[in-house]
Order: C-alpha cells, then sequence, then structure tokens
C-alpha cells in the first residue's frame, strides 16, 4: 500500500476548522458499500483514523455544551413544556454547510431536545450537504428525506444559489426564479408527506470582506442576492425562522458568530439559530409570531 501523505500541523488546523466539520463521505456516496468505513476518509485528509474520531468526537462534545448554555437561558427553559413533541418523532433536516456542520445549529438542537424531552427516543436526520444549491437538495429530497417518513422537517437552504463564481461573476449560480421554483417543489414535495408545519430557516448574510479573503472559496455572496433569496423563503407556508435574517446581528452581522471565513457559523451563530428555533416550536401552532 502506498505511502499515506500525512498533513502537517498548519494543514490539520485548516482542516478542522474549514473541512472536517462540513466533509462527510457517506453523505456524498450513499450507494458505495464502504461510505460508513471512517479511515479511508480518515487517509483521504491526511489523518489518522484516531485524528479524525477525536476531532469529531469534540465536536460532538461542543454541541452538547452550547445546548447546555442555551438551557441555561431562562427565556428558553420557561418555554420548553410548550414545545409539541411527545420525544418519539423523526426529525430531518435539508440543508447545506450550515446544516451538515458536525458543531452546527442541528446537532445543538438535537442535545437540547434530547435533554429537555422526558424519555426522549427521537430519530434524528441531518440530511445536509456542505454548498449545495436548492437544485442539488431537490435532487435527494426523496433517499434523504422522504424515504425516513419524518415527522418534522427543517428546510434551511438558499445561500449558495446566490453565490457569484470568482470566474463568472455577472451572474449568481442559481437564477432567482429557479430557486423559487425549486424551493416551491421542495415545499409541494413535503407538505404532501410531513403532517406537522414544515420550518423554513433563512439564510444569514455573509461577512463578505472575511469571505473574500479565503483562499479556500472560488467565490463571493453578496447581501442584495441573499435578500432576495430570503424574501422567498421566507413567502413558504409553515413557520419561518428569522425572515429578515437578523439573527447574527441586528444591525449587521457580527464577526463573533461566524468562522474566520466570514460565510460559515460559529458556536454562538448557530446557537442564535436554535435559540430561534425553539421559540417558534412553541408557538401554538407554530404560528409567525
Amino acid at each position: 500500500m502506498a505511502d499515506i501523505k500525512k498533513a502537517n500541523q498548519e494543514e490539520k488546523e485548516i482542516l478542522e476548522q474549514f473541512m472536517v466539520p462540513f466533509f462527510h463521505i457517506s453523505k456524498r456516496m450513499t450507494l458505495f458499500p464502504g461510505k460508513n468505513n471512517v479511515a479511508p476518509e480518515a487517509h483521504l485528509m491526511g489523518l489518522d483514523l484516531e485524528e479524525l474520531t477525536e476531532m469529531r468526537s469534540n465536536m460532538e462534545e461542543n454541541a452538547k455544551k452550547a445546548a447546555l448554555e442555551i438551557l441555561k437561558d431562562d427565556n428558553i427553559s420557561e418555554i420548553l413544556d410548550d414545545i409539541p413533541l411527545d420525544g418519539e418523532e423523526t426529525i430531518v433536516a435539508l440543508g447545506d454547510s450550515y446544516t451538515e456542520d458536525a458543531q452546527g445549529w442541528f446537532s445543538i438542537l438535537k442535545h437540547v431536545l434530547e435533554i429537555s424531552v422526558e424519555k426522549a427516543n427521537f430519530k434524528f436526520i441531518n440530511a445536509g450537504v456542505s454548498y449545495n444549491t436548492t437544485a442539488e437538495a431537490l435532487r435527494r429530497i426523496d433517499r434523504d428525506v422522504v424515504i425516513h417518513e419524518p415527522d418534522w422537517v427543517f428546510v434551511a437552504l438558499g445561500t449558495f444559489d446566490a453565490q457569484r463564481l470568482n470566474i463568472a461573476p455577472e451572474r449568481t449560480l442559481m437564477p432567482l426564479s429557479e430557486t423559487w421554483e425549486n424551493i416551491e417543489t421542495i415545499q409541494s414535495v413535503l407538505e404532501a408527506r410531513v403532517e406537522n408545519p414544515l420550518f423554513w430557516i433563512t439564510p444569514t448574510p455573509v461577512i463578505a470582506e472575511m469571505l473574500a479573503e479565503n483562499p479556500l472559496y472560488d467565490f463571493t455572496i453578496e447581501e442584495k442576492d441573499l435578500a432576495q433569496v430570503r424574501e422567498v423563503v421566507a413567502g413558504k407556508s409553515g413557520a419561518v425562522i428569522d425572515p429578515l435574517g437578523y439573527r447574527m446581528g441586528e444591525e449587521a452581522p457580527q464577526a463573533w458568530n461566524y468562522l474566520p471565513d466570514g460565510l460559515n457559523h460559529s458556536l454562538s451563530g448557530h446557537m442564535e439559530t436554535v435559540k430561534a428555533i425553539i421559540k417558534k416550536l412553541a408557538l401554538p401552532g407554530n404560528e409567525e409570531g
């Protein structure tokens, strides 16, 4: 067997922050029999199996600590009994990087619900795939969402429809009309199969200056484009989380809610999303308000 190139310390730090949380081979190679074998995944990243396992374990622990921190918030703890869950539900999140993130909002929400709901026996399905557009998510909605017969579905998409590739900056990757059609189809597919209201999580602003400085990305995202996508998402029936995209900062997105790329969310940013979800879940009928 050929020698496996090992990541140096600088590469490991980049991997741990920008790649390991957002990349799971099992999500991208669903038909491969060995998709759940973590050792080749570790080797692909230049890591030992033990290193990758430890990184992911630490991320899971970070998500749990974030959940415990949220539960200390009186505004949250006082409404937990109003959440219409009995602990037996299947809960699926369809999304992009913000959702796939190993220590992201869905992982934090999972811990909040498992801790706070008596005799919790939930089934959580993270159907987030990093950098997915609405078209890519729609293509896999049957095998990644519908097949699980979910009781609740959270949809968090749209950010990567709005990217402008550095090589072709004159247009967004997806026309707004196509984003609208994809979101509309996702809604019709899921509403026909899910009894409870759909939860739509709007894309948050991006700190463009930080994104532009990161050599890992070959695109930019402008707020004028994201705002239009956000308006499309906010117009869907069901429960809409943060229709104006203010949860990362009402006047402007705050850097502490993001990783240094200005795109993906930090633990504190993900916590803001979870708080908004819990507050919406606790509303009678999950109506907007």
